[in-house]
């Protein structure tokens, strides 16, 4: 089964792009202090806890990383939300998501 990785500094962020060359990377934004984003983080988990998809999970925490979370906007050209994944693949952002739009359904169906 998948593991949840933190994202906590420049280098782990690099790593996980550079990770989208060999298999998809998600990249989850989250706020601790937003209950939507605590929903979200519940549909990501329930998504990985199904073990349908060999991707590689990883989690900028906002408050704790907000440089990190910065770096990810300008790096992938996706303007920053949270809660918010996004999917790379080879590198790239291919699909992004935020708020009520992540559902451990739309990981399933854009991941397989």
């Amino acid at each position: 089964m998948s593991t949840l990785k933190p994202i906590s500094d420049l280098s782990a962020l690099e790593a996980a792009i550079a990770e989208s060359r060999e298999r998809p990377v998600l990249i989850f934004k989250h706020s601790r202090n937003c209950g939507i984003s605590c929903e979200a983080f519940d549909e990501l988990h329930a998504h990985i806890a199904d073990g349908s998809a060999d991707a590689s999970y990883n989690v900028i925490t906002v408050q704790h990383h907000r440089s990190v979370s910065d770096a990810a906007t300008a790096l992938l050209g996706v303007r920053h939300e949270t809660p918010q994944a996004i999917l790379l693949k080879d590198g790239v952002p291919v699909w992004n998501a935020s708020h009520f739009r992540i559902t451990a359904h739309e990981l399933k169906r854009v991941l397989a």
